[in-house]
């Protein structure tokens, strides 16, 4: 959530910023300001009420010491009337409050002043490309033929038990999938500093609202059926950047880095026509996320090595990818500054993402309530979060497919994957 204060003092910053995203949010600032004045129209009200109420206590005592309990009665009468005007004030007050909030909840994050100014992903800036792609003497093939011929994914059986866009993995398949996880939460944890977590994979729809998820985008969300207010995840973020909720951390503690692996489940509502063969946009896949929480004078430097420490993944798996500066019209919601890292994937002589890399600067810790004291005392402040997937475990799987094929339909397996899969080097039929 965008700052109130922030949003109250440089409005016209805040309509540039969301404008540059490419959102008209003149109706809600308005509503906002409105909100604003009517908060602060009735806080010195309440609280001159309030004051008035603590004194009347002590005429009250005089009044009666001064044997005139007449005027201590009206006293009294006059403080039961003053104690239902500040309730009625009180409700009022919480209910702008409450509507601000909600107004605020609306909107995006304000992006950092080093994104670059555009409306779509054409207007995406590349920064860095690692690796060449292959150049193959024969036709590459899909994944999901690649796959499929090699009795390893499995697409109508997974339909006939779940609907589309959900697949099964088997044999080397599923292996490799479990060999991936491995690689990365070990490569992550013990290379990188991570701390490894296994959360929950269901979680409370405040922790949603937190991250940004709720309320804007609840058609994307898988929710529990019945009176549960549970949600599955739609990525390890959620769970791993609200662990500190409502605490104050210790600000000598940071950064404090996360790592894990969960399936992550998403209905791609709106997403329907794009990707419907293969594994790059189910309903379910697995991902290994980083999530890191630490001070606003070094975000942007964590966000730098993050974005490092999943490209490294592809770099140990030899693959060719790009990473991508997102602009202002092609940022997620919660996000300040976001690199996207493409993978190259054969099929369709194209880069892919498989990774996004965001800080969300204060925007989650507001919604969150997490906050930590510099130097383990003084005022608590709001922490700066940042996540990225290190990375999507089912798009790198697709990048192995089609990247290691070989003329006669096998697959090399990676040499940093080979101590995960038993030695094995090649996936055949």
């Amino acid at each position: 959530m965008l700052d109130p204060a922030y949003v109250r003092d440089h409005i016209e910053e805040v309509r540039a910023g969301l404008r540059n995203r490419g959102i008209d949010a003149d109706k809600a600032l308005e509503e906002v300001a409105t909100l604003e004045t009517a908060r602060r129209r009735l806080i010195p009200e309440v609280e001159g009420l309030k004051r008035q109420q603590n004194a009347s206590g002590d005429e009250i005592a005089r009044a009666r010491r001064q044997g005139k309990e007449k005027d201590a009665l009206a006293l009294q009468d006059a403080g039961k009337q003053r104690a239902a005007q500040i309730k009625q004030l009180g409700f009022q007050l919480d209910s702008v409050e409450h509507q601000r909030e909600v107004a605020l909840m609306q909107l995006p994050n304000l992006p950092h002043a080093s994104v670059p100014v555009g409306r779509s992903a054409e207007d995406n800036v590349e920064v860095r490309r690692h690796g060449e792609p292959r150049r193959f003497d024969f036709t590459p093939q899909p994944h999901w033929d690649l796959g499929v011929a090699l009795g390893i994914i499995d697409f109508e059986r997974a339909t006939k038990i779940s609907g589309a866009r959900f697949s099964v993995l088997s044999g080397a398949g599923a292996r490799l999938e479990r060999a991936l996880i491995n690689f990365m939460l070990d490569l992550h944890t013990r290379e990188h500093g991570y701390r490894e977590m296994e959360p929950p994979f269901m979680v409370k729809s405040a922790a949603l609202v937190g991250t940004g998820q709720l309320p804007k985008f609840e058609q994307d969300l898988f929710k529990i059926a019945g009176d549960w207010d549970l949600y599955l995840v739609p990525t390890a973020e959620v769970p791993l950047t609200n662990l500190h909720g409502g605490e104050i951390v210790d600000g000598r503690d940071l950064p404090i880095k996360y790592t894990a692996y969960t399936p992550c489940f998403r209905s791609e509502a709106g997403s329907y026509g794009q990707d419907v063969r293969g594994l790059i946009r189910q309903h379910q896949f697995d991902k290994v996320e980083l999530v890191k929480l630490t001070t606003p004078d070094a975000s942007y430097d964590e966000l730098e090595s993050l974005t490092l420490n999943a490209e490294e993944v592809l770099k140990r798996l030899e693959l060719p990818y790009r990473t991508m500066l997102l602009c202002t019209g092609d940022m997620g919601f919660a996000s300040a500054k976001t690199y996207d890292i493409e993978v190259w994937l054969p099929s369709q002589q194209a880069y892919r993402e498989i990774s996004s890399c965001s800080n969300c600067a204060a925007f989650q810790a507001r919604r969150a309530n997490l906050k930590y004291r510099p130097g383990g005392g003084g005022k608590a402040e709001y922490l700066h979060t940042l996540n990225g997937s290190g990375l999507a475990v089912g798009r790198t799987l697709i990048a192995i497919l089609e990247n290691y094929q070989q003329k006669d339909g096998s697959i090399a397996v990676p040499a940093a994957l080979q101590p995960y899969m038993g030695g094995c080097s090649a996936i055949t039929r």
